[in-house]
């Protein structure tokens, strides 16, 4: 937790100073209180008093009660200023961290496990800074103080508060360990239910499809009840604290008042007897104020458990270290456009026994298509993520525009790249802004017609001039609104919009009809001339047309040439070939 706070800034250490000023003062007064209540006990038995005695120091004490609410709303403010500002910055921090993450960064942790950490977890230390940072300071100065206040009324009164300070302890050390593991279960057990009700929610379809609402309900069901009974066994437990405050707290009231009683009764003159009963009044305020510093740790007590665990989650996020080190600034001058090489490129998952992709070789020029085939599992999606260097190469090296990928700012490599991921994703918005979404300039404002031109591309531009909105038109999360085909020509559209480069379709074509994938292709090539395409697909009639065409298999180059060469002389490209096409439309 102090690793974590070691990220507060001079604003925020400077509030908490000036809120430790008016705890002290809060305090004080708190504390001052008990004084002239023993001044009004003290004139209430001396006869001849006035009411005006009497009204003096009652008048102090509304007077420091009435600067105690004041300060204890000042230190309030602070307190959740400081909370708020905090964690809004940590949150902050937690997304960018998690955004500087590499692909094999990111699968350390789930996606529902990511959420709860960006919100349930920071929420939990809110609720702890806003409330500690009055309780944590506040309580052992009240405890202190109140014991130095009565440290010289009587031996006997002392002891049996030190004796209820000690139950005190005890009780809330019982229940600490008691609650602490259940509450590290909670965050767990609620990173489990976002992961299923996210499950259900995003295959809600499927599950209808396949009857399977039965089984989704007790899968759901299973994962709450799980975190509920956790939950109720962590708040009965603390359920125990207000009881067996209250109870300590009332046996120590009654046990000042019996000693006192025996005390008074033993004294010898009715003034040694008023000092006493004036004393008992005074330590039984100042006990109870005691009592109420222990009452205030409690209340840290009981979100001391969560939150611990919740900042361990938070530092997690925090502590990992993206595994792809990125450049401020490119190394080196580009002397070349739009061309790509492999040099004995080898790469292999962490832990992996083999590697994903082996000794991999080849180039491409300005304006030329390359493509991948081979079976599933043969290493096409991973040989492409190297190029936008989303994983880093075990061995050898990967080249854009004759510069290693490494050498280039991560800003720069993405300008230069267009990246149409297996998964169309479209984010909510319009159509305009999803289009738009990827700039490669300062000021890199696209008009109507450069959106159109990318649509006209991707084959797209009709079903978006049907809608009554055209460009306008609303795009629901996850593109839910549009058919997969559609998603992926808008997915299309926007990579072709930054007019990069190098185009990466891996396996971008695969909900497009014969028809739309030949129209989009001849597009390509007439408008993206001279934009390297990299293309990873799974039918031969999407890459027939390619420069060049790497054959993979187990990560390994089984072949490597044009279309013709390979349906002549390679065995693992015929075999995929024959299984789709007859040898007629193969020769045609």
């Amino acid at each position: 937790m102090i690793k974590l706070f070691k990220r507060l800034n001079k604003k925020e250490y400077t509030m908490i100073a000036i809120s430790l000023v008016f705890i002290v003062a809060q305090v004080w007064l708190e504390l001052e209180i008990p004084s002239y209540m023993s001044t009004i006990t003290e004139k209430l038995e001396m006869k001849g008093t006035t009411v005006s005695q009497i009204i003096q120091p009652g008048m102090m004490m509304i007077l420091f009660s009435v600067l105690s609410a004041v300060a204890a709303i000042i230190v309030g403010y602070f307190a959740a200023h400081v909370a708020a500002g905090f964690t809004a910055r940590l949150r902050g921090d937690v997304f960018n961290q998690v955004m500087d993450y590499s692909t094999h960064d990111i699968k350390k942790f789930s996606v529902s496990s990511l959420l709860t950490r960006s919100t349930n977890d920071l929420t939990q230390l809110q609720q702890f800074i806003a409330m500690g940072l009055q309780v944590i300071i506040k309580a052992p100065i009240t405890a202190i103080w109140a014991i130095t206040k009565i440290a010289n009324k009587g031996w006997q009164w002392t002891t049996a508060t030190a004796v209820a300070v000690v139950i005190l302890i005890l009780m809330l050390t019982f229940i600490l360990l008691l609650v602490q593991p259940k509450f590290k279960m909670v965050q767990s057990l609620t990173d489990r239910l976002n992961l299923v009700t996210r499950e259900n929610l995003s295959g809600i379809r499927v599950a209808h499809a396949y009857n399977a609402e039965e089984y989704q309900n007790d899968k759901f069901n299973k994962a709450n009840k799980d975190l509920t009974d956790t939950n109720l066994f962590a708040n009965r437990v603390l359920a125990l604290m207000n009881p067996g405050m209250s109870f300590i707290s009332s046996g120590l009231t009654l046990s000042v008042y019996a000693i006192g009683a025996i005390i008074i009764n033993q004294a010898a003159s009715p003034a040694t007897r008023l000092t006493l009963f004036s004393n008992m009044i005074v330590f039984s305020s100042y006990a109870m104020q005691v009592i109420l510093g222990f009452l205030l740790l409690s209340i840290i007590f009981i979100l001391l458990p969560r939150v611990s665990v919740s900042v361990s989650r938070i530092n997690e996020v925090l502590d990992v270290k993206p595994s792809i080190d990125e450049k401020v600034d490119t190394v080196g001058t580009p002397e070349e456009s739009g061309t790509i090489e492999f040099k004995n490129v080898s790469f292999r998952y962490p832990d992996a026994e083999a590697d994903a992709i082996h000794d991999l070789n080849f180039s491409a020029k300005q304006g030329q298509t390359v493509a991948f085939i081979g079976s599933t599992g043969s290493g096409k999606s991973t040989a492409m993520n190297l190029i936008p260097r989303l994983y880093d190469t075990t061995d050898g090296q990967v080249l854009i525009d004759g510069i290693d990928v490494k050498d280039y700012s991560e800003k720069d490599l993405n300008n230069r790249i267009g990246y149409i991921p297996q998964k169309a994703v479209l984010f909510s918005g319009s159509i305009r802004s999803n289009i738009n979404f990827g700039k490669t300039g300062v000021d890199d404002k696209k008009s109507d017609n450069d959106l159109y031109q990318a649509l006209d591309i991707a084959q797209s531009r009709d079903f978006v001039e049907d809608k009554k909105n055209k460009l306008d038109s609303k795009v629901a999360q996850h593109g839910d609104n549009f058919s997969g085909g559609q998603k992926q020509r808008l997915a299309i559209a926007r990579a072709i919009a930054r007019k990069p480069e190098i185009l990466l379709f891996d396996d971008s074509f695969s909900a497009l009809d014969y028809e739309t994938d030949q129209k989009l292709r001849t597009a390509l090539k007439e408008k993206a001339e001279k934009t390297t395409k990299v293309i990873i697909a799974q039918r031969i009639s999407t890459i027939m047309d390619a420069d060049q065409i790497i054959v993979l298999n187990d990560g390994r180059v089984a072949g490597q040439g044009t279309h013709a060469e390979l349906l002549k002389n390679n065995e693992v490209y015929q075999e995929i070939a024959y299984s789709q096409l007859s040898k007629e439309e193969l020769a045609e």
